[in-house]
């Protein structure tokens, strides 16, 4: 099976074609390395005793410009606890930082007697046509994807199912958690408002809050996009998996026209 990335050392990755971007086929597109960091964070927690905690909230900066070649990503403990842990990742590319994360867990207790809220279930992908997702957008990543919308996307609005057959890590088995991630980052090119051959739009960070782990290979991605007038934009989306809702994902984006498109 082919995968987004390669083991070259016990912290360190080789990013594969796979992974090239939508905005320039030299860098990472955000999305797979995303997950590459929750599946680092799995293995810093599978390494000491467990203590019953659960990722539910991580949050990205990109700090710069993600290079397609090899990374380094070491995850700290900044605030240990027993019901309530933050941790850190640093990526660095080239000896730099590149991105930098950090994840709260809390500690996994049975509230199913009073869970519920949110939206509903979405279509399942089973009963959605494919939608070639690189009719809008270039790069090894999108071209991995298979993208299932619930209807036609709308500038600034979209309703996707999203999956792939490749594996994070060559000959290693993602977490359901890591995988999912793996391919929320594609919220903010389903839904484009202006044509990314006229205006830039990338964004800048990535956070996500669970209520609930997600389960499958499916990421459903509930995606609603805003742009301000001062060259700033949002990207909501509602996570989903097969069984409902599952948390939230919001982006901040920075808007500018393509160099030589006039404003």
């Amino acid at each position: 099976m082919d995968s987004y990335f390669e083991r070259t050392a016990d912290h360190r990755f080789k990013p594969t074609q796979h992974v090239g971007g939508a905005w320039a086929s030299d860098e990472q597109h955000f999305s797979p390395l995303g997950g590459l960091i929750v599946h680092a964070i799995d293995r810093h927690v599978a390494g000491r005793p467990d203590a019953g905690l659960v990722l539910s909230r991580v949050s990205f900066d990109i700090l710069g410009r993600l290079a397609l070649e090899e990374c380094e990503i070491r995850v700290e403990t900044i605030r240990p606890g027993r019901t309530i842990e933050l941790l850190e990742a640093t990526v660095r590319i080239a000896d730099r930082p590149v991105v930098r994360a950090r994840a709260w867990l809390l500690t996994a207790l049975d509230t199913g007697a009073v869970a519920g809220g949110g939206a509903e279930r979405l279509t399942p992908p089973d009963a959605l046509a494919p939608w070639d997702m690189s009719t809008v957008w270039p790069g090894g990543f999108v071209a991995s994807l298979d993208v299932r919308p619930l209807a036609e996307p709308q500038p600034g609005r979209a309703t996707v199912w999203a999956s792939t057959d490749v594996a994070l890590v060559a000959g290693e088995t993602a977490s359901p958690l890591a995988s999912f991630v793996a391919l929320v980052d594609t919220a903010n090119g389903i839904a484009v408002r202006q044509s990314p051959t006229a205006w830039m739009f990338p964004n800048v960070d990535l956070t996500l809050h669970f209520h609930r782990q997600p389960e499958g290979r499916w990421t459903g991605l509930d995606t609603t996009v805003a742009f301000g007038p001062t060259g700033q934009g949002i990207t909501s989306t509602v996570l989903h998996d097969l069984s409902g809702p599952v948390g939230h994902a919001q982006q901040i984006l920075t808007v500018r026209p393509q160099p030589g498109e006039a404003p």
